[in-house]
């Protein structure tokens, strides 16, 4: 493992954590891009949409993955995109199902460890591949780096802030803390009215009166992900898919990228990381969750898409 060095830089007035995370989701510009959708029909008969921006033949491609109730849309994927035009490469957002404008067909829509589609999108693909994940889009990456075959086809892979304990990012927003409800108001309701609209076409899969009684998002994982995922429990599908236990199988060249002040997706890594070889670790002081803003409220910069871009580029040459 190599342990990178700490250059980030909050931004004048931000360098609280919470204040990072908050802003990174207001703050992030939304930008014009000549974005071609694609949709792909599934093998298990369902479908994803792609959102892509394509660059200069032979030039690498890198996957992104969105993070929970994000889409191609988000400001951290936007700006990736656009940087990877900018750099002639090609990038395809992976929006998950039921994140892309449109509700997916099956019952179950994603989670934390269901990489089946990034999985048989990475076999499809050719030449120079790459993929970056954030928060649950990284927990995706991770577990699918550790346990399918497919992960060798990549030559590179990038996990921003990701939440490497399922269960103590879930206690947090279930806290009750003024700063926790912030959180929770913007997931657990549209997560909730997905899957009340689910089941009006699946009823057979949701109990629509306790799920409109859910009031904590371990509540809808233990309701609505476990079950739809094979999983007994929330705490047997926060186990079973927190990647952190998972990172010393991993053999691909993986950028792990968290700061210290994540309240939703702390660095907690095991001590075995130190073994692995295929790693680098860069763990900020500060930058919250997808927060990573530099400059000034007036001025921002957005460090993590550049660092991001600085890896993958200095990992193509290899």
């Amino acid at each position: 493992m190599a342990l990178l060095s700490d250059d980030f830089r909050a931004a004048t007035g931000l360098s609280w954590g919470h204040a990072q995370s908050l802003f990174g989701v207001m703050g992030r510009p939304k930008v014009e891009l000549p974005l071609r959708r694609e949709r792909l029909q599934t093998p298990d008969g369902d479908f994803v949409d792609l959102d892509r921006v394509d660059g200069k033949p032979g030039a690498p491609t890198v996957i992104l993955l969105h993070g929970l109730e994000g889409s191609s849309g988000s400001g951290y994927i936007q700006l990736m995109l656009r940087d990877l035009a900018a750099l002639g490469w090609s990038g395809i957002a992976l929006n998950a199902r039921s994140c892309s404008g449109e509700p997916n067909l099956q019952a179950a829509s994603y989670s934390s460890g269901d990489f089946r589609d990034l999985a048989w999108l990475v076999g499809r693909l050719d030449g120079p591949l790459f993929a970056v994940g954030f928060s649950l889009g990284a927990s995706v990456l991770l577990n699918f780096l550790a346990k399918h075959g497919a992960a060798e086809k990549l030559k590179g892979a990038v996990a921003v802030s990701t939440p490497f304990e399922l269960a103590r990012g879930v206690r947090f927003i279930d806290s009750g803390s003024v700063l926790a409800r912030a959180y929770l108001h913007r997931f657990l309701p549209a997560m909730k009215a997905k899957a009340l609209a689910k089941a009006k076409t699946h009823p057979k899969h949701f109990d629509v009166r306790s799920i409109e009684a859910a009031t904590r998002i371990r509540d809808f994982d233990h309701l609505v992900t476990a079950p739809l995922f094979g999983f007994s429990s929330a705490e047997d599908y926060y186990a079973k898919c927190s990647a952190g236990p998972q990172l010393a199988s991993i053999h691909t060249r993986t950028l792990l990228l968290s700061a210290h002040d994540d309240a939703l997706a702390p660095p907690v890594l095991p001590s075995d990381v130190m073994n692995n070889a295929a790693l680098d670790v860069l763990l900020t002081r500060r930058g919250g969750h997808v927060g990573f803003v530099t400059g000034s409220l007036f001025r921002p910069g957005f460090w993590a898409e550049a660092r991001v871009l600085q890896w993958l580029q200095e990992e193509a040459q290899r």
